[in-house]
């Protein structure tokens, strides 16, 4: 197995690269991951439905990539769940999932790709992350959330170790704009030794 690409993908520093990166990865992405053991799509499906136990409530899979994540969401009860992605090649392998309602791309250069108010919660499961999404996705999507919705994310080592995402983060919940409803530090790729925090916030 070559693991290139997930190593290679904590150094991606621009859209272009980024899209490009996940483009080539699209098909052996399951794979790749899956040898390391990753588990933090279960565990933020499993926190969001702690919170939100509501199977016919739209979920906003953000950055759902080949639909680890709505797989994710669908083991825990989820059956409404809508997937967005930059990258068409990763699309067509959540499309073989079978477990989303709609499937969608956006450019990454867009500042506002999402309908305001239209989903109650919206996951981003290993999205904002350094090689990834930029600190300023997480005011993307709480601006995207209507007053109690809920976001779902994760940051793995790498992005934890990196304080312009976690000051985004704390910057939102010291204003009072957010609530901190969960926070657990766990298992993200063990065969990597990487772990990951996993949140559930409310938009106050």
């Amino acid at each position: 197995m070559n693991d290139d690409y997930l190593k290679d993908a904590y150094g991606l520093d621009t859209p272009e690269a980024t899209r490009a990166h996940y483009q080539k990865w699209a098909s052996s992405y399951d794979s790749e991951v899956a040898a390391h053991g990753y588990v933090t799509p279960g565990r933020v499906a499993e926190a969001l439905w702690s919170h939100m136990p509501e199977p016919q409530t739209p979920v906003l899979d953000y950055g759902c990539g080949t639909g680890l994540s709505g797989e994710a969401l669908h083991a825990v009860g989820f059956r409404v769940i809508d997937g967005v992605d930059p990258s068409p090649k990763m699309l067509e392998g959540a499309e073989a999932k079978g477990v989303y309602r709609r499937l969608s791309t956006f450019d990454l250069a867009d500042p506002n790709p999402l309908q305001k108010g239209a989903y109650k919660a919206i996951a981003a499961i290993g999205v904002i992350s350094v090689g990834a999404a930029p600190p300023e996705t997480f005011d993307l999507l709480m601006n995207a959330l209507p007053k109690g919705g809920l976001l779902a994310f994760s940051f793995n080592d790498h992005t934890l170790a990196d304080h312009a995402y976690t000051c985004r983060l704390n910057d939102w919940l010291d204003m009072g704009a957010t609530r901190l409803l969960f926070r657990e530090h766990g298992p993200h790729l063990p065969g990597m030794d990487l772990k990951s925090d996993v949140y559930i916030v409310e938009k106050s």
